[in-house]
């Protein structure tokens, strides 16, 4: 078999192999007297079929085996010889002349092939002794805590029927009839409605036009649905609601005690501050990491700079691409709404995407140099947070993950990704720095490249942060899902962006 370099530009490369027509001979021979004696063919005794005749009849299909299997096992052993890695899956090219094809599975002609592929560059590392991070630990006051458990405890609290008008933070029960231009729309009715007043759950305009009413009173509420509702039928369009209250309740108070604790699941206030207490340290532990991650990432950017394997490139802008035209459609805006055009939206992703690719082949090299593995239980534990994020989806997901090639990689390469930060952390220069949670929470645009990114085209918020814009979404999503009805209520886009 002759290997031949073809082409070697930047991080290119081509291959010829060809394997000669008296070696596939060769080959299928012996494959032919492998199967020699395990063949049955109607007259012949086993065993003493001519060889020729196997030929005759089988030798086709072994030829085409045999191609299969060079095509498939030559590639990886050939880049191995090279010392190279391929950044993609080599493209492999072969004949489509049916009649040299044919000449092959014969054996009568070389079989030739062309692998072509990208290398992905070799990275000398540096020393990172010089990198240095600010790590933001905000203090957790108690008021802050307490402050947490009294928005929990709405879920808990208690309300009572009073008599009077209603006034803010009571609770209304109604049956509501939705009409635009007098002709009542799907989903503009309910009966037995509850709403708090001041929860701001319906559109804008609407909660107000409760205050003063009372158990017993017809009213009709005049609003204007918001210009981007969901509903295109709606958007921008007046309409009124026959409201009939049923009653109006006063809430309770709510103490932060054991019989609180008790109805949200816990056995004690202490422990009930404890557990939320201990959830603040989470949400602010995530946005320090995520801080101190940005400024080891925005200095990994200025330590490397090297041509990155295109396609790898192309590959990401497509998924980040893909993002932010989904991101468009949701929000229903265009690039001209956030001052810049498809063009310039493009151009910038692509850098995003150039930038992601080469940190992660550095941050790949720094792991690889170092040690870094992902475990079987780590896999494990990555896999089942996928299935609770999906209920009723599990067998799926499952399937997914078991027939994908590659699948796996999507759940190893964060945690990879984030071990390796704990490596970098453990060797660069850290220094604590204790913030308020307004300083910790900022959003700072002056922060670094990564930050930047989520200012520079249509959806706000950068196609990188998927994870956070679905946990987002999904908190968005279960506020929202105690009451699907379409009419009066705000969309979780509009919660989301207040």
């Amino acid at each position: 078999m002759q290997v031949i370099e073809t082409l070697a530009e930047g991080l290119k490369r081509e291959i010829k192999v060809v394997v000669p027509a008296e070696e596939m001979q060769g080959r299928m021979n012996e494959r032919l007297a492998e199967v020699k004696d395990k063949v049955r063919i109607n007259g012949f005794r086993p065993g003493k079929v001519p060889v020729a005749h196997l030929k005759k009849v089988y030798g086709k299909s072994i030829m085409a085996d045999l191609v299969n299997e060079i095509v498939r096992d030559q590639p990886p052993a050939i880049l191995t010889e090279r010392g190279e890695k391929s950044a993609t899956q080599p493209e492999v090219a072969m004949t489509e002349d049916k009649d040299e094809a044919e000449k092959i599975l014969a054996a009568e002609a070389d079989f030739e092939f062309t692998l072509s592929y990208e290398v992905i560059p070799a990275i000398e590392l540096k020393s990172v002794k010089g990198i240095k991070v600010t790590r933001e630990v905000a203090e957790i006051a108690d008021e802050e805590v307490t402050e947490q458990i009294l928005k929990i405890a709405e879920s808990a609290r208690t309300y009572e029927t009073k008599e009077g008008k209603a006034a803010e933070g009571d609770r209304v029960t109604m049956d509501y009839l939705g009409k635009v231009d007098g002709e009542a729309f799907d989903g503009g009715k309910d009966e037995g409605a509850e709403l708090v007043i001041g929860s701001n759950r319906f559109i804008p305009g609407f909660e107000e036009q409760l205050v003063g009413v009372k158990a017993g009173d017809e009213k009709v509420i005049t609003v204007t649905f918001p210009a981007d509702y969901p509903a295109k039928n709606l958007a921008g369009k007046e309409a009124t609601f026959d409201i009939s209250v049923k009653e109006v309740a006063a809430p309770g108070e709510v103490e932060i005690n054991d019989d609180l604790a008790t109805k949200l699941g816990l056995e004690s206030a202490d422990r009930l501050k404890e557990v939320v207490r201990s959830q603040i340290e989470s949400q602010y532990g995530s946005v320090t990491r995520q801080k101190v991650k940005r400024q080891i990432l925005d200095q990994l950017d200025e330590m490397y700079k090297f041509d990155s394997p295109q396609k790898l490139i192309e590959a990401e802008f497509d998924s980040i691409w893909r993002q932010i035209q989904t991101d468009l459609q949701q929000s229903g805006k265009t690039f001209e709404d956030e001052d810049t055009t498809e063009e310039k939206a493009r151009e910038e992703y692509l850098k995003l995407a150039e930038r992601r690719v080469r940190l992660g082949l550095v941050l790949s090299e720094i792991g690889e140099k170092a040690g870094v593995e992902v475990s079987e239980d780590e896999l494990q534990r990555a896999l089942y947070d996928q299935l609770r994020q999906f209920p009723g989806q599990e067998k799926e997901i499952l399937e997914f993950f078991r027939n994908t090639p590659g699948a796996s990689a999507n759940l190893r390469a964060p945690i990879f990704e984030e071990k390796v930060i704990d490596h970098l952390l453990s060797e660069v220069d850290v220094t604590d720095k204790t913030v308020s949670k307004e300083e910790l929470l900022a959003d700072d645009s002056e922060e670094g490249a990564e930050k930047a990114e989520t200012k520079k085209a249509a959806p706000k918020k950068k196609a990188a942060a998927k994870a956070e814009a679905t946990e987002a979404s999904a908190e968005d999503e279960e506020a929202a899902a105690p009451k699907k009805k379409a009419a009066p209520k705000k969309k979780a886009a509009e919660d989301s962006a207040e």
